[in-house]
């Protein structure tokens, strides 16, 4: 029989999704339409999550996916290009009018279950759901849409991660501190801290950072009218604070010592190079092939669309999980640096998104892009601040905020 946590810890990680990271922080209102997704390997928590949200008065729309029968393989092996890329507008259109948050559970019944399909296919289906994302943005951005992820780990991850099904559920009821009384009580301590120094690095007007250390030797141009944000129960756990800043303005190299994980294909030793904002050479020991195809999804989706930074001294998380949610916020001896090509979050934006129209965000150097790609190192790294007035400050050192 398949390892599953205790009931009473599904329970208070569901409640953390549902009484805490909807609506950033305060948790669903009775009446709230929320569109659960999960995989079959996710099952007792989909119905941990159905459970809460149900006990809340919110509406639930929901997509559990079979993910233990080999389907996904099937489809990409079997569908035609037609078939992959048929988006049923008004549908979909419905749905993103209709609801008011997303909950995404993230697990993996078989890591190696894409192993050998065409990287074409892949992103020829995610191509294909533009739409939706914009929507779903634009709704975010006028406050009207939360949302929030979160793994369940399953006998597959915890192999790929080297660890034991119970060495790997100890890392996550520790990261969501599922471990203590009142979990909700202590994200909103932690929550307080990142608001602190995320709003610490705004008002510094930071117009570059320089990012350095034996794998890295990289300027990014902030750009004006940034945001530094973290904290908000988008994802679970989250411990990062970061900004999108202006594509533009990225130049030099950067290597990451984590593997990504996209579409259950895992890739090794990524070493980018960016030259006037764009990535000009990308290498990989692992799926190069697939890396060069996702930098290639679409115009943005080799351009910086995140920067960000996890505080060693804040998370939990002390062992590389092969789950990207997880190993961009792993604390450890050097916290982490975790950037993401592809879209950026309009939300960074200082000031009333709402108000601003994509093409005016654009001359800001915000980026667009069907993807968004996170790449993660916890290498030990220094990052230096030039700020608006022209003086330098190191901010983060050690895999700790100095701010």
């Amino acid at each position: 029989m398949a390892y599953q946590p205790p009931a009473e810890i599904l329970e208070k990680y569901a409640k953390v999704l549902v009484n805490y990271a909807l609506w950033s922080g305060e948790g669903v209102r009775k009446g709230d339409v929320v569109y659960l997704q999960g995989q079959t390997s996710s099952l007792p928590f989909y119905n941990a999550i159905e459970k809460q949200l149900l006990l809340s008065g919110a509406h639930i729309i929901g997509r559990l996916s079979d993910d233990e029968n080999g389907m996904a393989r099937f489809v990409y092996q079997n569908a035609s290009d037609e078939q992959l890329t048929f988006f049923p507008k008004r549908y979909y259109k419905a749905i993103a009018d209709l609801i008011d948050h997303r909950i995404a559970i993230l697990s993996d019944h078989d890591p190696h279950e894409l192993d050998g399909v065409d990287p074409k296919k892949i992103m020829l289906r995610q191509k294909s759901a533009k739409p939706l994302i914009q929507w779903l943005d634009r709704k975010e951005d006028r406050g009207k849409h939360t949302w929030t992820l979160a793994s369940y780990g399953t006998e597959a991850t915890a192999k790929e991660a080297g660890l034991t099904i119970e060495e790997y559920w100890d890392q996550i009821i520790k990261a969501c501190f599922l471990d203590l009384k009142d979990p909700i009580a202590k994200w909103r301590q932690v929550s307080k801290e990142i608001h602190r120094i995320a709003e610490r690095l705004t008002k510094m007007k930071i117009e570059w950072i320089h990012l350095e250390g034996v794998d890295a030797d990289l300027h990014v141009k902030i750009g004006t009218n940034r945001n530094w944000m973290g904290g908000s129960g988008r994802n679970i756990p989250s411990f990062e604070i970061f900004t999108s800043p202006d594509w533009r303005g990225t130049e030099g190299w950067v290597s990451f010592n984590q593997p990504v994980t996209k579409y259950s294909l895992r890739i090794d030793g990524i070493q980018l190079k960016f030259k006037k904002g764009v990535v000009t050479e990308a290498i990989a020991t692992k799926n190069q092939k697939f890396l060069h195809e996702l930098l290639a999804t679409d115009k943005g989706a080799s351009r910086l669309g995140e920067f960000s930074l996890t505080d060693s001294r804040m998370s939990r998380i002390t062992k590389p999980m092969h789950d990207d949610l997880y190993d961009e916020n792993m604390g450890g001896k050097y916290g982490n640096t975790h950037m993401a090509v592809g879209r950026s979050y309009f939300d960074t934006y200082l000031g009333d998104v709402a108000k601003v129209g994509p093409q005016a965000l654009r001359k800001l150097g915000f980026n667009e892009s069907v993807v968004h790609t996170d790449m993660i190192s916890t290498t030990d790294r220094t990052v230096t601040a030039t700020l608006e007035n022209g003086k330098k400050l190191v901010i983060y050192k050690k895999g700790q905020f100095t701010v």
